[in-house]
């Protein structure tokens, strides 16, 4: 299961309501000490005989014996200026004991595991509940007797024991599987710190290691609870990594609401559109599902963005391309057509700015080309690489060579300008400028009519020690570069989250995209 996952800590503003009402100045005169330690005697006495203390009087009792206890000496003490002694810590660990002891409890709260016979008993003291929780406060001013009843799903009842003991320390402990659990509590008993918590958790872990995947449970999740931002971030992590969502455990638990929703996308990162392909028909071969899903899933299929080779061997060889034909007959022969002629030719009779035509970030060669660049802090760096000049098969056999050009801190024209030698290596500058790319052909051709290129760089990095897709720029001809590029990563930092072993390890893709700049005569 999920045991070797490690755990992640998750603590409350001011470590609990408990260490909020505890940080103050103190004052102590000799008298005042002593009264207050004769307290602290009687009620140590009370628990320990085993008699019932009220809750309020515990923890009061509880708090002073903390404040005269615990006493240190500052670090620093100015003259006439108060300090501040915080035992917040220690606090915090007499609260955990005194929910494991149960000492001073004035409620029970029997856990039930819906459908089955199991129940968890927790002795709780109102107070605390009562401070954490709204929620809380109204079943508490209801209730008829000092056991209350609380009927929750078997997940939920797995963790409440965990969810009860932040009301008491404000901090917890958190595994990937117990992220939705925690987060139906924290939202049920209005528990909002933990919530936000638990929701910036999710955010923060989409990239963590789980047999099973936990990404699409979590958008499901965010989807049901309507959680736009935790949703949205689910759907880019799939979106930019979903090559390796597509050979993980996880592809087949994807809902035909996701998967859809994917499948419109033009962002997924991805090796080719036959991986695509593949990877649905063995969703669909697994999930079975109902005949207008399976068609409007094939319909999304980009098959322009196939070779004509491999367009013959599924019509030929794909069991489920045999079944759903007809519904993708047209825009098979669409493809067809796509390859035979010139895209500019084509242009004249059909729309060539639909999705059909528009590729996505294909990883492999035909496409682009990895650059890892070690200590980019350093100097300008250059790169050629070349791509096909498009994916129709008209083209097949043309080729353009990019060159693209890395600057660490680059400078304005006006700055630039500056230097005296025309065409000389400007030196690197440490102050000002900002990390930019320029990728631009290395000679023009008439092939480039009609045509206007997408460039994307794709910035990978290493989270939860996993290397996943950390971000995706997009910037077209015209723009030439992109004006937010890297603008919030710092790479002078070794341990900046752009940076792989103190290099920036990117992927650049040219896409040709066509535009329909002639309109044929009727």
């Amino acid at each position: 299961m999920l045991s070797d996952v490690p755990t992640s800590y998750i603590k409350s503003v001011g470590q609990g309501a408990w260490a909020a009402h505890t940080e103050r100045e103190i004052g102590v005169e000799k008298k005042a000490s002593r009264r207050k330690k004769d307290d602290i005697n009687t009620g140590r006495d009370m628990v320990n005989s085993g008699g019932s203390v009220p809750a309020v009087v515990c923890l009061a009792n509880l708090c002073v014996a903390l404040c005269v206890g615990a006493a240190l000496k500052p670090d620093v003490v100015l003259e006439n200026s108060a300090t501040t002694l915080n035992h917040s810590m220690a606090l915090v660990q007499r609260m955990e004991a005194l929910l494991t002891q149960g000492n001073g409890s004035d409620v029970i709260l029997r856990v039930q595991t819906l459908n089955t016979d199991e129940v968890k008993v927790i002795q709780v003291h109102s107070l605390v509940l009562t401070l954490q929780s709204d929620v809380f406060d109204e079943l508490l001013q209801t209730r008829n007797s000092t056991a209350m009843v609380l009927r929750e799903t078997p997940d939920c009842a797995a963790v409440f024991d965990k969810f009860i003991r932040y009301l008491y320390c404000g901090d917890i402990t958190v595994r990937l599987n117990q992220a939705i659990p925690l987060h139906k509590l924290a939202s049920k008993y209005h528990v909002w710190d933990l919530q936000q918590g638990l929701t910036q958790y999710m955010t923060q872990h989409l990239s963590s290691d789980s047999p099973t995947g936990h990404v699409v449970s979590w958008y499901q999740y965010a989807t049901q609870i309507g959680d736009v931002s935790l949703q949205n971030s689910c759907l880019q992590y799939l979106s930019w990594n979903l090559s390796s969502v597509l050979q993980s455990a996880e592809w087949s638990s994807v809902s035909e609401e996701l998967l859809l929703s994917l499948l419109q996308r033009s962002d997924l990162v991805l090796q080719s559109e036959l991986e695509l392909y593949e990877a649905l028909e063995a969703w669909i071969n697994q999930n079975q599902p109902s005949g207008e899903t399976a068609e409007n899933a094939l319909k999304a299929i980009r098959y322009a963005m196939i070779s004509p080779q491999h367009l013959f061997h599924l019509q030929k060889k794909s069991s489920l391309m045999l079944k759903y034909y007809e519904s993708v007959r047209d825009l098979l022969f669409l493809a067809f057509q796509f390859h035979a002629a010139s895209p500019v030719q084509l242009a004249k009779y059909f729309d060539v700015n639909c999705s059909l035509f528009m590729p996505r970030n294909y990883l492999s060669p035909a496409w682009g080309s990895p650059w890892v660049i070690n200590n980019p802090t350093r100097d300008d760096r250059s790169f050629s690489f070349q791509t096909q000049l498009g994916p129709s098969g008209y083209d097949a056999s043309k080729r353009v060579t990019w060159n693209a050009l890395f600057s660490p801190r680059w400078l304005p024209l006006s700055v630039r300008s500056a230097y005296p030698e025309q065409g000389s290596l400007q030196p690197t500058r440490t102050d000002g400028g900002r990390p930019r790319i320029i990728v631009t052909p290395a000679t023009s051709s008439p092939d480039f009519a009609g045509v206007s290129f997408q460039k994307t760089v794709i910035v990978s990095a290493r989270k939860q020690g996993k290397v996943v897709v950390r971000h995706v720029y997009n910037f077209h001809q015209s723009t030439e570069e992109a004006g937010d590029f890297l603008l919030e990563a710092d790479l002078q930092r070794r341990a900046s989250e752009y940076l792989i072993d103190s290099s920036l390890y990117l992927h650049i893709i040219v896409k040709p995209l066509y535009h329909s700049l002639i309109v044929a005569k009727k």
